[in-house]
């Protein structure tokens, strides 16, 4: 019976027991080897920090996640605005490919920290400038996807959708290049999310986003304050809405009937 039922559940009790065993080897390391919290905060010491900055009287946590999560949802935004049709445009047709690629190719190599000065010289200290820092880093994954897809379109299904009455190129983007490009695409627009939510944090420190809230600003303000079990938590609540975000993705698009999507991943 034991082992039916451990087979039953294997899939959630193998993750849990190896969250267990790491957050026991990381009290017992915190604890008796290292033995200083500024070096490395206990288990114990990061939940005490947790409820300090969610719950206690000068805790922001709940108000940086929804100010962090405005700056993700602006950058990603842009990015799909903006990289999707450009995307196209060069992977449809060529002459604008030709023109358009070594401006990107020059541009894409810059980090997206590079561009938080001209940010804030343009937006100022305010979310615009945190997004926009966002939109630098996830507008190429988008783009470059996009792109690929388009070009790879099999020449059959062209001259098929041309034989079933697609004779522009609008039809044919429509009904063919773009159903047949949309596993490259999703797979653009889930590395874009990644890389965005990365730079979130780095844009946030660096000052970006301006205001008293935001996840990175407020890591860095704790690490100033030399009190390293606030900094973890909001460490760990970073890696936790990077997840969440990335599950809620892959669930949309499963629902959507691009289940298949996943096996390509």
């Amino acid at each position: 019976m034991t082992g039916i039922l451990y087979k039953k559940h294997k899939k959630f009790l193998l993750p849990a027991a190896a969250v267990v065993a790491a957050i026991v080897v990381w009290q017992l390391i915190a604890e008796f080897m290292v033995g200083d919290p500024f070096i490395l905060p206990s288990f114990t010491d990061v939940v005490d920090a947790f409820f300090k900055v969610a719950f206690g009287p000068k805790g922001t946590l709940f108000r940086d996640i929804y100010k962090s999560l405005i700056h993700f949802a602006m950058g990603i935004g842009a990015s799909l605005l903006v990289g999707i049709p450009l995307g196209i445009a060069m992977g449809w047709f060529r002459d604008f490919d030709l023109a358009i690629n070594p401006i990107i190719e020059i541009i894409r190599p810059i980090p997206p920290l590079a561009w938080i000065p001209f940010a804030i010289i343009w937006f100022g200290l305010t979310d615009a400038s945190a997004g926009f820092i966002i939109f630098v880093g996830a507008v190429f994954p988008i783009l470059i996807n996009t792109y690929t897809g388009f070009r790879n379109v099999p020449k059959v299904f062209i001259e098929a959708g041309k034989v079933l009455g697609c004779t522009g190129d609008l039809s044919l983007i429509r009904r063919v290049a773009f159903p047949s490009s949309l596993p490259s695409i999703i797979s653009g627009v889930r590395i874009s999310m990644g890389i965005g939510w990365m730079c979130l944090v780095g844009a946030e420190i660096f000052g970006a986003g301006g205001g008293k809230y935001g996840l990175g600003k407020n890591l860095w303000t704790y690490y100033n304050l030399h009190q390293m079990p606030s900094v973890v938590v909001y460490m760990l609540v970073l890696g936790m809405i990077g997840l969440t975000i990335d599950m809620i993705f892959r669930y949309f698009v499963k629902k959507h009937g691009l289940g298949w999507w996943e096996e390509n991943v």
